[in-house]
């Protein structure tokens, strides 16, 4: 009778190996469902983060154009910057004004400025500087231009003398300055930086 009951007790055994077998299998299923979840989420998540790092890197170079459109700027007389100069400097917000995202940026309308090879890898940086008055062509004082405008006169201040190395504002009318620039860079990032000077 003993090999009997061992015989019984094989075939036991063999019908849970196959129950088990079918339970792994849907567990081994589910495990490899969640793993493929999880790396498409992962790299998703990587992605999206550099995309943000371009951007970041994109405007921070932006920094750079609106450098150097200062720097022409500030090598420009006032009676050089009432008209329209080149494709990049206009001498009113007008129609040239419009929106930076809407404007275009091709060569013909921006200058190019071109940072060092290793501060901007892939980047492209354009400026465009707009005088803030109404008409190109005349004067901040011209009673037919409307500018924005700092007014500062040495009467007024409080400082009336000499102090620490400095002395009172002399009567000054100067307009402000818009300057933007774009920067296009890897994976088609667009960035706009804008300032305002006088």
């Amino acid at each position: 009778m003993s090999p009997i009951r061992t015989l019984r007790v094989a075939s036991g055994a063999r019908r849970q190996r196959g129950v088990v077998l079918v339970i792994s299998l849907i567990v081994l299923v589910a495990m490899a469902l969640a793993g493929i979840a999880m790396v498409r989420q992962i790299s998703g998540g990587l992605g999206i983060a550099g995309n943000l790092a371009f951007k970041q890197a994109a405007t921070s170079v932006g920094d750079f154009g609106i450098e150097k459109a200062r720097e022409w700027l500030m090598t420009k007389t006032s009676a050089e910057l009432v008209a329209n100069v080149g494709t990049f400097y206009y001498g009113a917000w007008g129609a040239a004004a419009e929106n930076p995202i809407t404007a275009t940026w091709t060569d013909a309308t921006s200058m190019l400025a071109t940072p060092a090879s290793g501060d901007s890898i892939g980047n492209v940086v354009r400026y465009k500087i707009h005088r803030l008055c109404s008409t190109s062509g005349l004067t901040v004082s011209d009673p037919a231009n409307e500018c924005v405008i700092l007014s500062a006169a040495g009467s007024g201040a409080t400082k009336q003398g000499f102090s620490d190395g400095e002395a009172p504002l002399s009567t000054t009318t100067q307009p402000y300055y818009r300057l933007t620039a774009q920067v296009i860079g890897p994976r088609n990032t667009v960035s706009y930086v804008q300032t305002i000077m006088y």
